[in-house]
């Protein structure tokens, strides 16, 4: 019996599904028959599905790598050093938001804080962090791709990839904005070459 809210079955497709029929039936006797007509079976369900369909982009977003604009992520750093990107929302407005940021070996940043958590995934390479108010690039520890770093708000940190590394840090960043990102030591500048 046909399901009342089943489309009719284009004339391919019936076809097809008709020429698998008897081989089903043969299969079903034999022992190894046994074993592969469940296998078989299955293949109707690939050709009588709809091909896929295009995604709405009120429900989902797709944002892919190479569509992203990296920029300098801190005033007066060397170009090649850090570089951002906003994915979601925005750091200085009220709501969550979403960033990408890019450490290239040899670069830091100063000690810092900001008014709200920061959750860090380290996406690729290896990022090196620690808190307190005085810059000790030594006394860092290395978080490796699909490590997690949560940053306590109003607790001074920084962080960045050692000189010696093969490839930059990306870390993805989620948090609740606005960050207010104050320096310990505004007289100096908000990166270190390391």
């Amino acid at each position: 019996m046909i399901h009342p809210l089943a489309s009719p079955l284009p004339a391919q497709k019936t076809e097809d599904l008709a020429r698998l029929a008897p081989l089903l039936q043969n299969l079903t006797t034999r022992r190894r028959g046994l074993l592969l007509a469940p296998l078989i079976a299955a293949l109707p369900v690939g050709l009588i599905s709809d091909a896929a369909q295009a995604i709405d982009p009120n429900e989902t977003q797709v944002t892919l790598p190479d569509q992203f604009q990296w920029k300098p992520a801190l005033p007066g750093a060397p170009s090649g050093s850090v570089e951002t990107v906003p994915v979601f929302g925005a750091t200085d407005k009220p709501g969550p938001y979403v960033v990408l940021i890019k450490w290239h070996p040899g670069y830091m940043s100063a000690p810092h804080t900001y008014v709200t958590d920061r959750l860090c995934f380290v996406l690729s390479g290896t990022w090196w962090v620690n808190s307190g108010e005085s810059f000790e690039p030594s006394a860092t520890v290395p978080v490796p791709a699909g490590g997690f770093v949560r940053r306590v708000a109003h607790t001074p940190h920084y962080d960045g990839v050692k000189r010696g590394e093969t490839a930059p840090a990306v870390i993805g960043i989620f948090g609740q904005a606005p960050i207010d990102f104050k320096l310990v030591d505004p007289s100096e500048p908000p990166w270190r070459t390391v």
